[in-house]
Parts: C-alpha cells; sequence; structure tokens
C-alpha cells in the first residue's frame, strides 16, 4: 500500500489525516503537538519525531500547516521534509501560503527532484473529515494525474486552475472575498441592532435576500446569537489570508485594493484582540453604541 507522510494536524489537517487511514494508505503523522495525534496513532498512523523522520519512504507528502514560515520550516528546515524525500515523490501543499511562497516552493523542491502541486482546499472540518473538500490546484497536467491517487481520499472535487501558484490565487480570492463579507455583515448587524430593528426579521431578510452567500447566512446568526462556540476559522487565520491576497493584488492591478485594505485592517484590529478566537466575533469589534457627543 501506498505510503503517506502527513505534517500539520490542525481543525483541518486532522481530519485530512484520518481520510488516508480510512483508504487504506500507510500514514506517518507529524505535528507540533504529539497529542492532537494521538487518537490517529490509536487507528493505526506512525508518529514522526520531526518532517524528516516522516518523509522517509513516502510516495507523497502532504503538509497543512498555518502560513509560509511554517510551510518552509516543514519542506525547507533544518529537519524539512525534502532532506529524506526520494526524487520522484510527489509533495502536495495543501496550506493556504502566499503566492509568492508556493512558486518559490515549487521552484525549490523541483529543483530536488521533488513533484510539487499547490493545493489549498475549501470546506470545514467537518467536510475534511468526511473527504468532501473541494482542492485547488496548480500543477502541471500530468504531475496532478500521477497525483490523483492521494488527492481523491481528500477532496469530492478537484479544480485544476493551471501551473503551480494557480491553486493558490485562486485560494486566495477565495478567502479575501470572505473576509470582505464577514466583515461587512458585522457592521450591518451592528448598525440594525444599534437602530433598534427586530434581528429576527433582520436575520430572515438577510437569509432570504441578494446579498445571502454561504459565509453571510453561516455567520448571521451566530453573530446576532454570540454564539462563537468550536471556532472554525480564527481572526487570526482570516487576516493572514487576507493580507497574502491584498499583497498580490498590489503585484497585479494598478490600482490600490481598496476594499480589500479596509478588510484586512479590520482583521488586523480583531486579530489583535482576539486571535484565536472565530472570526464571527468581529461583530464584537464593531456593535458599541456611539457615544452622545
Amino acid at each position: 500500500m501506498a505510503r503517506v507522510a502527513f505534517i500539520g494536524l490542525g481543525r483541518m489537517g486532522h481530519g485530512m489525516a484520518g481520510r488516508y487511514l480510512d483508504a487504506g494508505f500507510t500514514v506517518t503523522l507529524w505535528n507540533r503537538t504529539q497529542a492532537k495525534a494521538e487518537d490517529l496513532i490509536a487507528r493505526g498512523a506512525t508518529w514522526a519525531t520531526s518532517p524528516e523522520d516522516a518523509a522517509i519512504d513516502a510516495d507523497a507528502v502532504v503538509t497543512m500547516v498555518a502560513d509560509d514560515e511554517a510551510s518552509h520550516s516543514v519542506w525547507l528546515g533544518p529537519e524539512g521534509a525534502a532532506k529524506a524525500m526520494k526524487s520522484g515523490t510527489i509533495a502536495i501543499e495543501c496550506s493556504t501560503v502566499s503566492h509568492d511562497h508556493a512558486r518559490e516552493m515549487g521552484r525549490e523542491l523541483n529543483a530536488r527532484g521533488l513533484i510539487y502541486i499547490d493545493c489549498p482546499v475549501t470546506g470545514l472540518p467537518d467536510a475534511a473529515a468526511a473527504g468532501k473538500l473541494t482542492l485547488l490546484v496548480g500543477a502541471d497536467s500530468a504531475d496532478l494525474e500521477r497525483a490523483r491517487p492521494y488527492l481523491e481520499p481528500i477532496g469530492a472535487t478537484i479544480r485544476h486552475f493551471g501551473a503551480v501558484g494557480s491553486g493558490t490565487v485562486y485560494k486566495l480570492i477565495n478567502n479575501l472575498m470572505g473576509a470582505i463579507q464577514i466583515a461587512g455583515l458585522a457592521e450591518g448587524l451592528a448598525i440594525a441592532e444599534q437602530a433598534g430593528l427586530d434581528m429576527t426579521l433582520v436575520l430572515e431578510s438577510i437569509q432570504a435576500g441578494v446579498a445571502a452567500s454561504p459565509q453571510v447566512a453561516r455567520h448571521s446568526k451566530r453573530m446576532v446569537a454570540r454564539d462563537f462556540g468550536g471556532a472554525t476559522f480564527t481572526a487570526a487565520l482570516r487576516h493572514k489570508d487576507a493580507a497574502y491576497a491584498v499583497k498580490l493584488a498590489e503585484s497585479l492591478l494598478a490600482d490600490k485594493p481598496l476594499v480589500a485594505r479596509a478588510a484586512v485592517d479590520a482583521y488586523a484590529q480583531a486579530r489583535a484582540a482576539m486571535p484565536d478566537d472565530d472570526e464571527g466575533r468581529m461583530i464584537e469589534l464593531v456593535s458599541r453604541p456611539k457615544k452622545p457627543s
């Protein structure tokens, strides 16, 4: 059976790693803390002492870590996976990283004889555990076909956007639009609350209205109820993704991305106030009433 090294067992990575076990792969794990791997080890996975150790004899290495710095460390750091990967091994970057970083990793790992594809995902942790994620792939077509057996256990849909880096471009667009929608929703609901509107009617109108994107529909009830238990995406991660997207926009667009920059600024405040809390708590930053003049 094919061997997969899975690196990064956060909210998404844990369920994704479990999918490889479900599919019968031999799975080796590494995470900064071993405690998050204990139930997967009990199901048959092997614990590794480092990304390098995890990658020994792997046919594919999959990473799901927080940002550029973490990605660079687990691939190319002193104990990085690339040190142990044999030529032809498939390197699958599921982390949401910057466009520049994805292309740099492609160049670096390809130069070592490895096959790198950027494959950020969309979906919530329950979709990760069920293998129902959407995979946003940047890869050479032939490389994608070689990687497909390692993608199908974790994704119900594979969208191939083009060369390495293109999957990341779309993921950053997607998460930037999410940041704009959620920040706008928080302000809109705060205005409605302070104006004394019937919030049940406001929610009904939002759900039935033209602005009811999946993000808006999912967060609106939670914001009004101030129900932020079980965070699925944090303010810090949303800020990171939006900042990467703005950097990309600034490299491509003649005019400064004003709306995107406003969303980044809003999430910078949320990150400073509550970095590890649910991003929906943005409403708590904007819902304070104006002081009488």
